[in-house]
């Protein structure tokens, strides 16, 4: 009986993550791929046919809103990982006994909810705010310029919102790196550049591997921020999908989301890839 308890044991911790993730992710998972694939209407109902054709159409009709939203979901990690890795570079070797104010610093705006957040932006980056109205009457901008229904407004909103998943990270994987580790490259007569490059980044690479997926994953498919901060040519996909299900064409929305689902995987994969998941593990364990 001891035996079978101790074989048991793990199973037993992992049973209530388990159902938790069947009952909330895969089953409503499953049925979304089911209603993918479906025909009809709210009033006469929805039929199972299994039309694929669903999926040729949602990329016919939406192919712009669903690259736009690959190309601000790269931006906006790009940026978080350019603002992001300084930031955690510094709190974790110079922050000193206030790494822990700092990382409530950073954390300090989860206290708000996200959309007020997101509007707050709006406040700051319109025509006749407290950024741009006293530039534009000091004559440092010209009355046209705007800032809002913008590229860049959504993918600084994005980048505002997600910075932390971004940061700490990173700061989680600098934080393990002996300083004797460095210390022993500048002994070897390496330059601050070449201990940055051949020993700090390396060591730094699962947390940035960790921040991007982190990062680039909810926004690319973020709708807030596109709503709030952009204008018509500023959608993404997720309005789409979300106008979607709003009109009862549930098929269409399901089939937006995984072609959405789709296209993450396949870019994590090749991003995973491309680094070397076996050699940033590696990195990771030592």
């Amino acid at each position: 009986m001891r035996r079978v308890r101790a074989a048991l044991a793990p199973y037993l911790l992992v049973l209530p993550g388990g159902l938790w993730l069947t009952v909330f992710f895969a089953v409503p998972l499953l049925a979304m791929l089911s209603l993918s694939t479906q025909e009809g209407n709210l009033v006469e109902g929805f039929r199972q046919t299994f039309r694929l054709q669903n999926y040729v159409d949602a990329v016919t009709l939406h192919w712009e809103p669903l690259v736009r939203s690959l190309l601000y979901g790269l931006a906006t990690t790009a940026a978080a990982i350019v603002i992001g890795f300084p930031l955690a570079y510094w709190i974790a070797f110079k922050g000193g006994r206030r790494k822990s104010s700092y990382l409530f610093l950073i954390l300090l705006p989860f206290f708000v909810s996200f959309v007020i957040r997101t509007i707050s932006w709006k406040f700051l980056l319109t025509d006749e705010g407290v950024l741009l109205g006293p530039l534009k009457d000091a004559g440092v901008l010209p009355q046209g310029f705007h800032v809002l229904a913008t590229d860049f407004a959504v993918i600084a909103g994005l980048t505002y919102n997600f910075l932390p998943f971004m940061v700490l990270p990173i700061y989680v994987a600098l934080e393990r790196i002996d300083p004797r580790v460095i210390e022993a490259a500048y002994d070897l007569y390496a330059s601050r550049t070449q201990a940055f490059l051949r020993v700090v980044f390396p060591l730094a690479l699962p947390g940035v591997f960790a921040g991007v997926l982190m990062t680039g994953v909810p926004a690319a498919s973020d709708f807030v921020n596109a709503s709030v901060l952009g204008g018509v040519d500023n959608t993404m996909i997720g309005n789409v999908i979300y106008n979607q299900f709003r009109a009862s064409e549930y098929p269409m929305g399901a089939s937006l989301s995984f072609i959405l689902m789709a296209l993450m995987l396949l870019g994590i994969f090749s991003y995973a890839r491309a680094l070397g998941t076996e050699d940033v593990l590696e990195v990771a364990a030592r």
